[in-house]
């Protein structure tokens, strides 16, 4: 008698076939269609992407391989000698549009297919500024890259959830990493920052002064010029209607901000249109080297300067009368030349004297000025070293904030107002060596400018005196 074994079950993994097997064959070739079709559409879009962003690089070489196949090699070469002249003559008779409209966007190109685009993915991983969320890779994108020969300008886009706090720590790595000498965050607007990757500081070196104009006609009190920018224009600051702080540590060039004011309005100082009155708490170790610019000028911080500066204050609610129903502004018609207040310390007056009665009158004299002389043409220039709010409790009222060298990064921020350092005014970096470099901010405007103030020399404050005194022009 026989024994029925039933065999084993099989246990085996039982095959299976993608979804897509499934389908009829009719939608199949519809898939595929369309893939094909996106295929072409991803194809074309990467196509004008690239050249997009590299225009010159990717549609020269697209003509001139159609020229050689249409008309062979010898109308191409002679065609590129010809450009090269052109290019060469263009450099040296007008450089500068040159750089501009030529070479920088030639080096644009190279930087970001070169320096930047390859780079990308492996930096941002390193520098931790990528995120994994099941499984997908959130990454910054690279969009905009534009080289200015001492700088480059590189647009990102932030992926969701990150703020321009883990950039700014990471500047010194990804100028380490992208080849550049530091690194600055600016941020635009949501999601968009700008990195500012500083390949050399154009301001570097100190700008002498100019020539002295002869006419008074040449001073715009709207635009004088005190310096030059980073970016290579001049360097205005409005003075009517007007207030106008400087800060900075010792050393840091407050007086080539003044002197460069002073020697732009010597025209019309030596003319009568503009009067200079100054306060030097320290024995005139500033003011005193050019007195002729002045009308009046104390040299301590005692009762002659209060009074001074009571009187300034009685002559802005004078004049404030007059014009009550006749005019809304001072205007360069009127018999009375517009005034600027020079106070060299201002922290000598309003926080560290000793005296509380003469502290508290100088504080009331100065807000007075300050905050009524804009209209009747009063413009108070005051450089301080602190700029706490226990020492200058009123600096909001002054529209213009110049912050020279600082000592700590949230002075920046005093200075020049809340989130100034976050678009990139690093006013605590700037050098030692480079004194009347600075950082901007003027009400109205969006972004801080970083400028540095001409160099007035003891030679020049001589020219000055003597412009001043014979009424010739340096």
């Amino acid at each position: 008698m026989s024994r029925w074994v039933d065999p084993a079950p099989f246990e085996g993994v039982r095959p299976r076939l993608p979804w897509w097997m499934l389908l009829p064959g009719k939608l199949k070739c519809l898939a595929v269609v369309v893939a094909l079709a996106w295929l072409v559409v991803v194809a074309l879009g990467r196509f004008v992407l690239t050249a997009v962003r590299y225009p010159v690089t990717f549609v020269a070489p697209l003509v001139a391989a159609w020229c050689v196949w249409r008309h062979g090699w010898w109308p191409v070469g002679l065609t590129c000698t010809g450009l090269a002249g052109v290019l060469a003559l263009w450099a040296k008779v007008a450089p500068h549009s040159f750089r501009r409209l030529c070479w920088y966007r030639l080096v644009t190109e190279w930087r970001r297919a070169v320096v930047y685009a390859p780079r990308w993915r492996t930096v941002m991983r390193l520098a931790e500024l990528t995120k994994d969320v099941r499984g997908r890779e959130y990454r910054p994108s690279l969009r905009h890259v534009r080289s200015e020969g001492w700088r480059d300008r590189v647009r990102v886009r932030m992926i969701p959830a990150q703020s321009s706090d883990a950039w700014e720590l990471r500047r010194d790595g990804l100028a380490h990493s992208f080849g550049a000498r530091s690194c600055r965050i600016r941020v635009l607007r949501p999601r968009v920052v700008e990195l500012d990757f500083m390949h050399s500081d154009p301001l570097s070196r100190s700008i002498p002064a100019p020539a002295l104009v002869d006419v008074s006609s040449g001073v715009d009190l709207k635009r004088v010029t005190v310096g030059c920018t980073e970016s290579g224009s001049s360097w205005r600051i409005r003075l009517q209607g007007n207030q106008v702080l400087g800060v900075g540590v010792q050393g840091s060039g407050k007086a080539s901000v003044l002197w460069s004011i002073v020697w732009h309005l010597a025209p019309a100082i030596r003319d009568g249109l503009v009067r200079l009155v100054g306060v030097d708490p320290k024995g005139g170790m500033e003011l005193g080297q050019c007195p002729e610019a002045f009308d009046r000028v104390v040299y301590d911080n005692g009762v002659q300067a209060v009074e001074l500066l009571e009187d300034l204050a009685v002559q802005v609610k004078d004049r404030a009368d007059r014009y009550r129903g006749v005019r809304r502004l001072w205007t360069r018609v009127d018999d009375e030349p517009f005034t600027v207040l020079v106070v060299d310390e201002l922290a000598d007056l309003v926080a560290y004297q000793s005296d509380q009665n003469l502290r508290e009158r100088a504080s009331r004299a100065l807000q007075t000025i300050v905050s009524q002389g804009r209209a009747p043409g009063f413009c108070v220039l005051a450089l301080v070293q602190d700029p706490r709010k226990e020492v200058v409790g009123f600096r909001h009222l002054f529209g213009t904030r110049i912050a020279l060298r600082l000592d700590e990064p949230v002075q920046v921020d005093m200075v020049l107002g809340d989130g100034v350092r976050a678009k990139g005014a690093a006013a605590h970096e700037i050098d030692e060596n480079t004194p009347g470099v600075a950082w901007v901010k003027t009400d109205g405007r969006g972004l801080p400018e970083r400028v540095r103030a001409f160099h007035v020399t003891d030679t020049d404050l001589l020219a000055l005196a003597a412009y001043l005194t014979d009424g010739e022009a340096a």
